[in-house]
């Protein structure tokens, strides 16, 4: 028979309720019970301040679809660690779906820097931004190695590096599920290779170290190009979250038994997965007003520009198509180059422009094999009725 993991939860349960015979049991769960809401609700109300400011001033949607993204974060984990908080008996599934959203984050991040940069160049045509560009060293650890960012294969590398994640972690995300529900997941310990959280970590941990390091590898690219952008804080306002995330939860797990005991309806491994909750309900106040700062809306505000609607950017930020496009165009163009089922991809050299399918560059029909194959960061249409031939946001 398999081995199962041991229960994180007493057999005991609390039946009191948290109003009763007139009387309030504000006992110490209920009162994080209550700090944990309290602060979840505050993110939600600062997030949206800043979500709705960038909806009414939805001037750039290439860049601002990504920035709503990134700005759902601390609600998104504020408002599950709430629930992981109230609901500590099923912990483990709010927490697995709760990092599943990192991915998303990271990703928007890398396509709005390929926004950022095309937006340098004459034309948004993002070739002029880097051709002067010509070997350099790879960061470390693999600083031996030198690459060329104009070869074709390198762009691809640089988007799938990082969009690969959007497919592994949610995917680690749901096995965690199933394997919770048949008992073998063992997240609280023991760590034996019998069972699946060894497996599961070990895959989420090479996956985001790809991603981080294909980030770290196209910022170094082309930092010169996002000067005045602040790169790096709106970069840090996202791994600040999940370094937090990450080592408060392993300083908590280490704590168990030793510092946090068990009490009569919570084991230490509840108790422990409660005051990490906790923290990050806290914390997310504090990063919600970090991104507030980070992504300004006044770089997106016009003189004199009409408000736009709120309902289409909400929309754009919450259909995730473009994310499916970009990975099925860099899977694509790996699958097919080997077979070699396109002549153009040996005969042609492509440029960054292509790889990104942003910029100003013209088609012609020896590069429709490319083009089609490529993607759009921007697939949705915008019209300003008095200018049919305008790209901006639609007015309310």
């Amino acid at each position: 028979m398999a081995p199962t993991c041991p229960s994180d939860n007493t057999v005991a349960v609390d039946q009191t309720s948290f109003w009763s015979s007139g009387n309030l049991n504000w006992d110490e769960h209920r009162i994080g019970w209550a700090i944990a809401g309290g602060c979840a609700m505050l993110t939600v109300i600062i997030s949206m301040i800043s979500v709705l400011g960038h909806c009414r001033n939805y001037t750039k949607p290439n860049e601002q679809r990504q920035i709503l993204r990134i700005l759902y974060m601390p609600p998104v984990y504020a408002v599950i660690s709430f629930f992981s908080y109230r609901y500590f008996r099923s912990y483990t599934y709010y927490s697995l779906i709760e990092t599943a959203y990192e991915a998303v984050t990271l990703s928007a991040f890398l396509l709005l820097l390929i926004e950022f940069v095309a937006d340098t160049a004459a034309g948004r045509d993002a070739t002029k931004a880097i051709e002067r560009k010509g070997k350099r060293r790879l960061p470390i650890p693999f600083c031996c190695w030198n690459y060329r960012p104009t070869k074709p294969y390198f762009m691809y590398t640089v988007k799938w590096s990082v969009l690969q994640y959007v497919i592994f972690r949610p995917a680690v995300s749901i096995a965690g599920i199933v394997c919770q529900v048949y008992n073998v997941l063992c997240e609280s310990g023991p760590y034996s290779i019998y069972f699946a959280n060894v497996y599961l970590e070990a895959i989420d941990f090479a996956s985001i170290s790809v991603a981080l390091y294909g980030l770290l590898l196209f910022y170094g690219l082309t930092k010169e190009e996002l000067v005045g952008r602040r790169p790096m804080a709106k970069f840090l306002s996202i791994k600040l979250i999940v370094m937090f995330t990450f080592y408060q939860s392993f300083v908590f797990s280490a704590l168990e038994g030793r510092v946090i005991k068990a009490t009569e309806y919570w084991t230490a491994a509840n108790i422990a997965d409660g005051l990490n909750a906790l923290a990050i309900c806290i914390e997310m106040v504090f990063f919600s007003v970090l991104m507030m700062w980070a992504y300004t809306v006044n770089e997106y505000k016009v003189a004199e520009n009409k408000k736009t609607s709120i309902w289409r950017p909400l929309w754009d930020s919450v259909n995730y198509w473009d994310f499916v496009t970009e990975i099925g165009g860099s899977f694509k163009f790996f699958f097919t180059r080997p077979r070699g089922a396109s002549s153009t991809h040996s005969s042609k050299k492509m440029d960054f422009a292509q790889a990104f399918r942003v910029g100003g560059r013209s088609v012609t029909d020896s590069d429709k094999s490319l083009t089609e194959e490529s993607i759009r960061l921007a697939p949705y249409p915008y019209s300003d009725p008095h200018n049919a031939n305008s790209a901006s946001p639609e007015l309310s």
